[in-house]
């Protein structure tokens, strides 16, 4: 009989970003090279982001900007990163490849899976039925996290009460999806 971990733990099961050798990655070769030329075209480099697990089994990298990045403080993503506060960066599956290794993959609720290191432990990114065609990657695997800082933050109403935040970012109560409005910029006076 196999453990609850054993039947969440659905590894390759339509997983929402593939290793190097899919279409989908040949698919995101194209679509990097369309955008390469795009911006050649307007006299701009692409920018590549690469990033790592900490024993560099897993690498990956993205090409142009994201979508977004911030961050989460839902209970879920405290607890999938042991802290309290998850940041990420959210990209479009076509800018996204791995470079080496592929990560083992959690599914901790119902389309919602979590991808780690198996080697290292370290978490690299979520991936959700709710946010189709992306992947939001853990902000501490970036080889530069400054490349890309935080732009707001997520589920404020689940914020762990001793942790209080002192930047002007935008606050959400939940999700900062599209037409999501802050509750609150800056901090609390």
């Amino acid at each position: 009989m196999g453990s609850r971990a054993d039947k969440l733990c659905q590894c390759r099961l339509n997983p929402p970003f593939e290793p190097r050798n899919s279409p989908m990655s040949a698919n995101a070769k194209v679509a990097a090279a369309k955008a390469a030329t795009t911006r050649a075209a307007a006299g701009k480099k692409p920018v590549t982001t690469t990033g790592r697990c900490q024993c560099r089994a897993i690498e990956y990298q993205f090409t142009g900007e994201p979508k977004w990045v911030m961050h989460c403080h839902c209970e879920s993503c405290r607890r999938a990163v042991s802290s309290a506060v998850a940041t990420y960066v959210g990209v479009r599956l076509e800018q996204f490849s791995y470079l080496q290794g592929e990560p083992t993959v959690y599914e901790s609720s119902p389309g919602v899976k979590r991808y780690f290191c198996a080697n290292c432990g370290s978490p690299m990114a979520y991936a959700g039925a709710r946010w189709p065609g992306e992947v939001h990657l853990f902000h501490g695997t970036l080889a530069d996290p400054g490349q890309w800082p935080p732009t707001g933050h997520a589920h404020v109403a689940e914020q762990v009460r001793w942790f209080e935040i002192n930047d002007h970012l935008p606050r959400y109560a939940a999700t900062a999806g599209k037409g999501a409005k802050p509750v609150r910029k800056g901090p609390k006076r």
